[in-house]
């Protein structure tokens, strides 16, 4: 992951040195990627560094054909937004909210019982019943075989 950033990015030095900096990307899963961004934009000379995500924090993994890291390994189910903050290296750091995207795709809000789009990653509300998963949740079980290999791996 570390030398693809470098592959697929370079801070301008000349443009960012001693310049107060706004990255906006379009998601945080791991935090991985932004880090290398941050750190590469940091070396390059920034005064500051603020963060933006256009989308809320994703605090919950997808069962429907997504490749999402287990909850685990999602940043923001396992940080505040402080830790992640600082786990990030930047000045500042803000989200979307979920009010803020259903407003942006023109709904008045969200229909919490018949979400009117796949929000499950944000708000953990699922359109279908995860039996197995919400059997791991409540400690019913220790661990699922899929989860417990896709954690492995």
């Amino acid at each position: 992951r570390a030398l693809g950033v470098r592959l697929k990015h370079a801070a301008n030095r000349a443009a960012i040195k001693g310049k107060r900096v706004v990255l906006v990307d379009d998601s945080i899963v791991r935090g991985t990627t932004s880090r290398k961004i941050v750190q590469m934009v940091r070396e390059a000379g920034a005064k500051e560094v603020h963060f933006r995500s256009a989308s809320p924090p994703i605090k919950h993994p997808d069962f429907y054909g997504i490749d999402m890291p287990v909850i685990a390994e999602l940043m923001a189910a396992q940080m505040t937004l402080e830790e992640m903050r600082k786990s990030l290296g930047v000045d500042t750091l803000g989200f979307l909210s979920v009010e803020g995207l259903y407003a942006a795709m023109g709904e008045q809000r969200r229909n919490a019982e018949n979400p009117q789009f796949t929000d499950h990653a944000f708000t953990g509300d699922y359109p279908t019943p995860l039996l197995d998963y919400d059997a791991l949740r409540s400690g019913q079980v220790a661990e699922l075989p899929l989860l417990a290999e896709k954690a492995a791996e």
